[in-house]
């Protein structure tokens, strides 16, 4: 699993690595029940803060993502791909809402955005 922080990026440093532990369980390179490093290992790997590390597990933990056992640390949850929870779509729907309309505002058509949410469908499966 390669991890790459930005530090100049508009996009805080805990949310990069947050979302690109979910990119990474989501082309399987963890699986459920894998253990990430422990917040002090992986802040050491990535010259970063423990607290930066501590947050984004937490964030991901409370999207269902992860689960953090203490003592043991953070496992990923073995979540089924064929349902998805209501309360899970309704939170992704929303974060993707406010995306879609900018794109919409800024002149893409229905038939682009479908195009472009298909590309990263593909980059991610096929990374």
């Amino acid at each position: 699993m390669f991890i790459q922080i930005e530090p100049e990026s508009d996009i805080p440093i805990y949310a990069q690595l947050a979302s690109q532990l979910i990119e990474a369980i989501a082309r399987g390179e963890l699986v459920g029940g894998d253990a990430l490093p422990s917040v002090r290992s992986l802040a050491a790997d990535l010259g970063m803060n423990m607290h930066t590390v501590n947050k984004a597990y937490h964030e991901l933990e409370r999207k269902e993502i992860i689960r953090i056992v203490p003592k043991s640390g953070a496992i990923v949850n073995s979540l089924s791909q064929d349902e998805i929870r209501g309360d899970h779509l309704e939170r992704i729907s929303v974060e993707i809402k406010p995306i879609i309309a900018e794109a919409i505002v800024l002149g893409m058509k229905p038939e682009a955005i479908n195009k472009l949410i298909s590309s990263i469908i593909l980059s991610i499966k096929e990374e």
